[in-house]
């Protein structure tokens, strides 16, 4: 892909526990490669499946598992020494100062949420670099997700109205606290890897909710209680300022078969499908048939991508236009809904 910025187009996959969100973005990224993009899947799911998707041993690092492909599973504790290193080390002196011991210190200075940073980061990374014109992210469970993508507005929140103020008094009582007490007083360093450490948050989110960047397609299957949820994600994904133009509907039956029992359950998929393409309309609905064995190693997910995408184009936005957004610009956020048909 080209342009002014060496930016990758990003293709967030999303739903509920189980739905085949590694399968179909492991496949989209093998799909992708044979029409002769440069792709990288990468894994924002903390319990990693994209080896076993793939059949190959990933590590940290980007491994080509087939021409034009390649696949990660972010180690988040490797990668937060680089951006983390400076702030972990000197809480782990805070923490000791205060009377906790060694490993107690080294794991209370990994705070809460870091691996939720350290995947954005990575995200960002991985689509400023311009080794690839495609980034697939494997993301989490959808509660995983949003946690993941609202990240971003939560930190600017605090560094936009606290992080200032801390920083100057900090400035202000450091020396006097260093002739009173030996409690370990954040450096000037601690206060600049923060400052970097949101800058770059800030970048990463200009990225994900630009929709000429970054779609987010959500995954699930023909079921009431799947759909619900994946109804829910969309406003979510909505009112955080991302992109979704596509719907993922994995283990479709096909209809007509002589056993009863199949028979019953692809005609309830099969009025789960169409209230699917009405609920999410205008955005694209896209059927996977059910296979009748694992989707697992390049070949078998080779299959499934080229299945699923057919003559559609997965790195073209599938839904110009938002179906759904947060207008914020009278001040009181209003939501937009996008209505085919109403006039």
């Amino acid at each position: 892909m080209s342009g002014e910025q060496s930016v990758a187009r990003v293709l967030l996959f999303t739903g509920k526990g189980g739905v085949g969100k590694t399968t179909t973005a492991a496949a989209t990224a093998i799909e992708l490669s044979r029409r002769g993009h440069r792709v990288v899947v990468t894994s924002a799911d903390p319990a990693h499946s994209l080896s076993d998707a793939t059949g190959t041993a990933l590590g940290a690092e980007p491994l080509e598992v087939l021409p034009g492909c390649w696949a990660q599973e972010l180690n988040a504790l490797e990668r937060m020494e680089e951006s983390w290193g400076e702030v972990r080390t000197w809480l782990v002196e805070l923490f000791r100062w205060a009377g906790v011991a060694g490993l107690e210190a080294e794991e209370l200075a990994i705070l809460p949420g870091l691996e939720e940073l350290v995947a954005l980061m990575e995200i960002g990374r991985l689509v400023r670099g311009g080794d690839h014109d495609v980034v697939v992210v494997d993301c989490a469970p959808t509660a995983e997700t949003v946690r993941l993508l609202s990240m971003p507005d939560l930190l600017d929140w605090f560094f936009r109205r606290a992080f200032g103020m801390t920083r100057r008094v900090s400035r202000a009582v450091a020396p006097v606290l260093r002739t009173v007490s030996d409690v370990p007083v954040a450096p000037v360093e601690v206060f600049d890897a923060l400052e970097g450490l949101h800058a770059e948050l800030v970048d990463v989110r200009s990225l994900l909710t630009d929709p000429a960047v970054t779609s987010a397609r959500i995954v699930a299957t023909p079921e009431s209680m799947v759909l619900s949820e994946a109804r829910r994600t969309l406003t979510y994904l909505s009112l955080f300022g991302y992109h979704t133009d596509a719907v993922v509907l994995n283990r479709v039956l096909p209809t007509g078969s002589e056993d009863p029992f199949l028979q019953a359950m692809a005609t309830g998929q099969a009025r789960q499908v169409e209230l699917a393409d009405a609920e999410f309309a205008p955005m694209a609905v896209l059927r996977a048939a059910h296979a009748p064995g694992e989707v697992t190693g390049t070949d078998a997910l080779a299959a499934h991508g080229l299945a699923l995408w057919e003559d559609a184009d997965p790195a073209q936005d599938l839904c110009p236009g938002r179906a759904m957004a947060v207008d914020y610009t009278e001040g009181n956020p209003v939501l937009v809904l996008n209505l085919p048909n109403v006039e």
